[in-house]
């Protein structure tokens, strides 16, 4: 009996350090994916020349075709060319919103939770405000206010976004300080400078990494949203958002094209961004790193 009760639980262990390779070895190949996908869209968008999709109404309307790989719109941009330095511009604006938005959540939360008092209930206030609100609307009045544009796309996803991250990194620094291991290195007299950057680092430095890539999606695909409902980039230029926008007046003709190959697009990049953040989230969570 106890031989076979060893055998179950080491069957069991085997089959835990399989999930665990294997999400690891999936980890590993999405982040190269994703990372060469990225780079090739920013390298491919942000040094192509204007005159690549330009307007040429001759052009104007043409389904997809051999020169013309995702068609024409009514201005006779070659949409291949026009989605890709969109998706450039929906990259850099999602990146540095959602930086902005990671480094916001990490001092908060950390002074949120270093602090305590009445500094702690100000900051767990202004998350409650800010996660109270829609989302959407908080979006509109943040980018309306700057008056649209890059900064206030910028602007409206970096300061509705941190919130949920700011309690994650508070909840984890409070977690550290009440440690047997940081009470441990202060009874050897370490001060807490050392506790911080041996202790407290370490142990955020995931839950942080973690929750500013998962913050990438939404800062893409509301960044999409608001240039779509033009509270955003202009609607003239080649912006994602601003693409699907003006699809919308065509696809009662037939020309599908002009929204689906960009919509295809953004949420490829969305779908591998919030696969990886899981895959990472799983694998460094000590809750669910054996599950």
């Amino acid at each position: 009996m106890a031989e076979l009760v060893a055998s179950r639980a080491a069957s069991r262990e085997a089959r835990k350090n399989v999930r665990t390779s294997n999400r690891r070895r999936r980890a590993i190949m999405l982040a190269i994916v994703l990372g060469v996908i990225l780079v090739a869209a920013l390298v491919a968008g942000l040094t192509m020349s204007p005159d690549l999709y330009a307007s040429d109404y001759s052009q104007k309307q043409q389904a997809p075709n051999a020169v013309h790989w995702f068609g024409t719109d009514f201005q006779g941009h070659d949409m291949f060319c026009f989605s890709i330095r969109g998706l450039a511009l929906s990259i850099v604006i999602g990146l540095l919103a959602s930086a902005v938005s990671g480094f916001v959540a990490l001092i908060l939360g950390s002074i949120s939770a270093i602090c305590g008092g009445w500094v702690d209930k100000v900051i767990l206030w202004l998350a409650d405000l800010f996660m109270s609100i829609p989302h959407m609307v908080m979006l509109l009045l943040i980018s309306f206010s700057v008056g649209g544009g890059t900064l206030g796309v910028v602007l409206a996803v970096a300061l509705t976004h941190w919130p949920s991250l700011t309690r994650v990194i508070r909840a984890e620094v409070l977690r550290i300080r009440t440690g047997e291991f940081v009470a441990a290195s202060r009874a050897m007299g370490k001060g807490n400078v050392w506790i911080a950057w041996h202790h407290v680092v370490p142990n955020v430095l995931p839950q942080f990494i973690v929750g500013t890539i998962l913050l990438f999606p939404h800062a893409i695909l509301h960044e999409s949203a608001l240039t779509f409902l033009g509270f955003g980039l202009p609607l003239d230029s080649p912006a994602i958002g601003a693409i699907l926008s003006s699809s919308m007046k065509y696809l009662a003709t037939g020309a599908w094209w002009l929204a689906v190959f960009p919509g295809l697009m953004m949420v490829a990049i969305v779908l591998l961004t919030f696969t990886l953040g899981d895959d990472i989230k799983q694998l460094t969570d000590p809750h669910t790193v054996q599950e």
